[in-house]
């Protein structure tokens, strides 16, 4: 019961801190034409409302990928999708098609700020408190106390409620992934982590620790019976999953390959991916052991 009330406390001071982080202005809050990622998050709920699916990654006379064109894999477009519905049922002028464009306004940045909480609150503060009270070691006080330094960590709040992000959201499913390894269930944390890269490309940096977990755990079991047969179950639940998240886009070649490059801008130069990688990778220090 003394556990459940110290992670209560954590997790209620985690919502505080948020919120009250979320209460401030914003990167690039009245600075046109651009007004900052802020801004990005809400056009791309303007782009996947109003245009069908297969215009969501091309550059039309209605989607001008010069303005802050969607460059993040399906599950962030879907996202957007949702908050879309939500938003025009609230207010249509929020994601009405070119008129919405730098829209800002008092009510607009609550429901924004909510929605990145909302996400916190369904994905990655239940992993954060599953993570450290069934895979750390040590007493109750110590596992709240790594509870603690998680969910109040001040780069992933201000880079997700300052300056506008979810990550959130992709950090949330890589943990849910971990989770499940270390509990055992390696075809769920499998699962898990492929939702984390199909939210963003940035998870690829966790990749390779997952990937020499899993492989390693397939060879130890012996690639000649029960090893070889997770390693098939792992491959198939991957490719299953990105299947699942990329089917809209895999009816056309040219589809999938246009969502590609506008994930991966070697064309346009990689520095926007490294960037914004740079924060990614200084937020979360978890390690697969």
């Amino acid at each position: 019961m003394q556990t459940w009330s110290l992670v209560s406390i954590c997790v209620l001071l985690a919502i505080i801190a948020r919120w009250g982080v979320s209460l401030n202005s914003y990167s690039g809050a009245g600075k046109p034409p651009m007004f900052g990622d802020y801004e990005a998050q809400r056009h791309w709920q303007e782009v996947t409302y109003n245009l069908p699916i297969q215009e969501w990654y091309f550059n039309t006379t209605n989607n001008d990928l010069n303005y802050w064109g969607l460059d993040y894999p399906p599950l962030t477009a879907y996202h957007s999708w949702i908050c879309a519905y939500i938003a025009k049922t609230i207010n249509p002028e929020w994601v009405e098609l070119h008129k919405s464009r730098g829209y800002e306004s008092t009510q607009h940045k609550l429901f924004m700020r909510m929605t990145v909480l909302v996400a916190d609150l369904l994905i990655y503060i239940p992993a954060v408190v599953l993570y450290c009270l069934y895979l750390t070691d040590g007493s109750s006080k110590k596992k709240v106390s790594i509870m603690f330094c998680f969910l109040l960590y001040p780069g992933l709040i201000l880079i997700d409620y300052g300056h506008f992000q979810y990550n959130g959201v992709s950090l949330g499913f890589a943990l849910w992934g971990i989770l499940a390894l270390g509990l055992g269930w390696d075809v769920l944390g499998s699962m898990a982590f492929s939702l984390a890269l199909n939210y963003k490309q940035m998870e690829l940096y966790h990749a390779l620790p997952f990937f020499c977990y899993l492989l390693g755990k397939c060879i130890k079991t012996g690639l000649i019976g029960r090893g070889l047969f997770l390693l098939v179950r792992i491959g198939v639940t991957v490719l299953a999953t990105f299947a699942l998240c990329w089917l809209p886009f895999l009816a056309e070649p040219s589809q999938a390959m246009q969502v590609v490059r506008r994930i991966f801008p070697v064309a346009r130069g990689l520095f926007e991916v490294t960037y914004k990688t740079w924060f990614l990778t200084s937020v979360d220090g978890i390690t697969l052991v």
